[in-house]
């Protein structure tokens, strides 16, 4: 992997589906880590999934090459 790449890993659920539900993403970049999290009331699985990836990319600041895991 290219040394200047952030690699980002999410997932998000729910219980039941629909109902109360997370999602969670870690930023690696250059020996640093990031994480955000965050819930709904009520939502769907994959909502959460995709809360989670968008949430990641939006908190990037520049231009960068992203390895995205979901």
């Amino acid at each position: 992997m290219d040394s200047s790449a952030v690699e980002v890993w999410t997932d998000g659920g729910c219980k039941p589906n629909p109902g109360p539900g997370g999602w969670a993403a870690i930023l690696r970049s250059k020996g640093h880590q990031h994480e955000l999290s965050g819930a709904e009331r009520k939502t769907t699985n994959n909502r959460m999934e995709l809360t989670a990836a968008a949430a990641a990319l939006e908190t990037l600041k520049r231009p960068c090459r992203v390895v995205l895991h979901t």
